[in-house]
């Protein structure tokens, strides 16, 4: 594969065609809709845990179990789906997903009545599996769509669309929790956690059924040909592959193996950070969630995420000639910092002050790592691949994680919860410091 051409000759490109940027943008929208859904019907399990664990007698080791055997299998289908939607195309991708967590979040909703373990672990990693097509999907699509010089700022974006899920599952799933009115005939009682699959579900549905409607895989497909000539991962019109030349080209390229190491760690801290704060909250502070304090959390963690996003792919784009591991390298350090801090809390409001913090460093390396990183690694005919591969490492990361910390938890109390993600925020600044020096991410380009 040939190196990517230097900045300043994509800055003297001809300017974009007429219609271009608003048809991106209508697909851009549609597809981080979708994705926000995903979270939704991901993210419903955090708010449920407390009320799951009341109901069921759980310790904190039998939560951490189902949260295990869902990241794992979220990672392995990052492996396996990112290479699928390279062939199958993003849109395909997509709508696979959907279909399979609408599903799987109306069973886990249905068939938890029984309350056991085994069948919350099982549907739970179905969920994680089906949920894996989404990531490469998204940024399958979007690679097709967006210039090498504008994924940094792209790869922010796509943090604000997950944020968004997250902002829209802190408001909508507390208010289902504490009970409502259903089309003004049912009542649902408070603490009916079994809602707050089932809401989620329709809502994905909704939102499937447009992006099938709307979505194109490439600017080609709406007719806009040669956007980015120039460009070496945009000059095939093609972007499907052959899955064993995009397995060969992106498992051979060291620099990726790196970039999975850092985004374990980053997965480590941003899964203990999102599926543990609700209960740390509840049984640390005794904050009830529809109290206006939790709320105001349940906002500033998505938009100060969303925020970090924004910043970190900015700044990698603006100040670092669009190379993302200096900055996360920074970034890395900036977040130990902040946990080390964390670890003397002791009242409300600092913690509150805290966990806001360290939602804003997390998710500057995820986005950078993820998306943008991934985009630079594989181009626009293996950047799925290259998305899965390195997405898997951050939920086989949590999957470790989030196991060790409900034993950590149940053994040691909640005074270990800080300390304890403090290794990963120092390995993972090791891993991009030792590729900071580098030019450009593709295998076999210069340094």
């Amino acid at each position: 594969m040939s190196s990517t051409p230097p900045l300043e000759s994509q800055a003297r490109r001809p300017p974009l065609p007429p219609g271009y940027r608003a048809r991106r943008g209508l697909n851009w929208a549609v597809v981080g809709l979708m994705y926000t859904s995903y979270y939704l019907c991901r993210y419903n399990f955090s708010y449920a845990n407390k009320a799951i664990t009341d109901e069921f007698h759980f310790t904190k080791s039998d939560i951490s179990t189902i949260l295990f055997w869902n990241f794992l299998a979220y990672g392995c289908g990052q492996i396996l789906n990112g290479l699928f939607t390279d062939r199958i195309g993003g849109k395909k991708a997509m709508l696979l997903g959907a279909v399979g967590t609408v599903a799987t979040n109306l069973l886990f909703g249905a068939a938890s009545f029984w309350g056991l373990l085994s069948l919350f672990s099982l549907l739970w990693g179905i969920n994680g599996y089906v949920q894996a097509f989404g990531s490469p999907g998204f940024i399958k699509i979007n690679c097709a769509w967006f210039s090498q010089s504008e994924r940094g700022t792209f790869a922010g974006i796509f943090g604000c669309m997950i944020n968004l899920g997250r902002l829209f599952a802190n408001k909508l799933l507390p208010a289902l929790l504490a009970g409502f009115t259903f089309l003004g005939m049912w009542n649902i009682p408070a603490q009916h956690w079994r809602w707050l699959f089932f809401i989620p579900s329709g809502v994905a549905t909704l939102v499937a059924i447009v992006l099938a409607i709307v979505v194109k895989d490439t600017p080609e497909e709406c007719g806009y040909r040669n956007v980015f000539a120039g460009e070496a991962d945009h000059a095939e019109l093609d972007v499907r592959s052959e899955l064993r030349v995009v397995f060969r080209q992106i498992i051979s390229n060291h620099v990726v193996w790196i970039m999975a190491v850092a985004y374990a760690c980053t997965g480590a801290v941003r899964q203990s950070i999102d599926q543990w704060f609700p209960v740390y909250f509840q049984e640390v502070h005794h904050l009830p969630m529809t109290g206006s304090q939790f709320q105001w959390l349940g906002f500033l963690i998505p938009f100060v995420a969303s925020a970090g996003s924004l910043l970190s792919g900015w700044a990698s784009d603006r100040f670092a000639n669009s190379r993302r591991a200096p900055v996360a390298a920074a970034i890395y350090l900036l977040e130990v910092g902040v946990i080390l801090a964390a670890t003397q809390v002791t009242t409300l409001v600092w913690a509150l002050v805290f966990f806001v913090l360290i939602a804003f460093t997390v998710n500057s390396t995820h986005s950078l790592l993820g998306p943008a990183a991934a985009m630079d690694i594989g181009g626009r005919k293996m950047a799925g691949f290259a998305s899965g591969v390195i997405d898997s490492f951050q939920y086989f990361g949590a999957a470790i994680a989030t196991k060790g910390l409900g034993w950590v938890l149940d053994h040691r109390g909640w005074g270990w919860y800080f300390p304890y993600l403090i290794p990963f925020g120092v390995l993972g600044a090791i891993m991009m410091y030792s590729i900071a020096h580098r030019k450009s991410l593709k295998k076999g380009a210069a340094h």
